[in-house]
């Protein structure tokens, strides 16, 4: 079984990339507000939320990815150690979503759960399949891995889940993250190794 979500490119890449970023604190701590930012595109291109990205959908391109993420960096902000907390995600960005329905007078009703790294496999690989099979993308938090040279690119990262398949060897997941897709073992993933995890957050559209 297979299953992605439509997903948008920006200058040919696919999805945002937290390398754009020229501002040195988003640069290197700007995953959480960049996946975020893709999150908000998505919503808006995808879902009808246009006001969530306050520039032009059919032109999307780095400059305006970067004035966005400039605009997410005070609800998201990268602070020591990252944005090492699910829960600071959905405040922020909760908190995002209030001010664009009070300054656009929209009503977009975006609630959101987290769902931390030690729950089982198969609850979180449950989770993120009914998620993209209702057409919605699923942040990912991963904080340490013990397959440090697997997984580099993804310890202490945000990242945004956009679709899975299932095969004989289990369940794999497409991530956009640094502007391109990538493919992971849910699995491998999942099993850090460490007892400090991250988690993923469930969307639900009102």
């Amino acid at each position: 079984m297979k299953k992605e979500l439509e997903y948008f490119t920006i200058d040919g890449e696919f999805g945002g990339n937290q390398d754009w970023f020229t501002n040195i604190v988003m640069n290197i701590g700007g995953c959480g507000a960049a996946t975020a930012c893709d999150s908000c595109i998505y919503f808006a291109k995808y879902m009808g939320m246009k006001e969530l990205y306050p520039f032009d959908l059919d032109r999307m391109d780095k400059e305006s990815y970067k004035k966005f993420s400039q605009i997410m960096k005070p609800y998201i902000r990268p602070r020591v150690g990252g944005v090492r907390k699910p829960e600071w995600y959905i405040e922020g960005l909760g908190k995002y979503i209030r001010d664009v329905n009070e300054r656009c007078k929209a009503d977009y009703q975006i609630e959101m759960e987290k769902f931390d790294g030690d729950i089982p496999e198969e609850e979180a690989e449950m989770l993120i399949r009914n998620q993209i099979d209702q057409g919605l993308p699923v942040p990912y938090l991963m904080l340490k891995h013990q397959n440090v040279e697997a997984y580099k690119d993804f310890i202490w990262h945000w990242f945004l889940v956009v679709g899975y398949e299932t095969d004989a060897e289990g369940t794999w997941i497409d991530v956009a993250t640094y502007g391109e897709k990538v493919r992971l073992n849910l699995k491998e993933l999942w099993k850090t190794g460490y007892e400090e995890k991250g988690g993923i957050i469930i969307y639900d559209i009102k």
